[in-house]
């Protein structure tokens, strides 16, 4: 069983700052890429940004040089750096994790999804 739990979200004016948090845990072989999505009232899932095992970076456009996306693979966890917050930014946050287990079987699992909300 692995399990994905983020944490860090919020309420944030403006032109803040959040930090999200997620932990992957459970019966893990390895962890290749991992990644952000949200998902705003009314609108698609969305890519936020995604990290590979080698650490190569991408970045939604409307993200770019204001959001980081970082791992600790010894902690099994992926960060997301969100400065200058803009209203726009509202969602549900959802990570993913490409993951192997020890039977070798490869799959993506999700997370349960954090509210971030950006409001004056």
């Amino acid at each position: 069983q692995v399990q994905l739990v983020e944490s860090g979200g919020g309420l944030v004016q403006p032109g803040g700052s959040l930090r999200l948090s997620c932990a992957a845990s459970g019966n893990i072989f390895a962890i290749y890429a991992m990644g952000w999505y949200r998902q705003a009232p009314g609108k698609q899932r969305e890519l936020v940004a995604l990290i590979t095992g080698g650490r190569s970076t991408t970045y939604a456009d409307s993200v770019k040089g204001r959001f980081t996306i970082s791992r600790d693979n010894a902690k099994n966890t992926v960060y997301l750096q969100m400065n200058g917050l803009k209203p726009e930014d509202t969602a549900v946050y959802y990570c993913n994790g490409d993951i192997r287990l020890p039977t070798m079987l490869r799959s993506t699992y999700w997370g349960q999804g954090t509210q971030v909300t950006v409001s004056s």
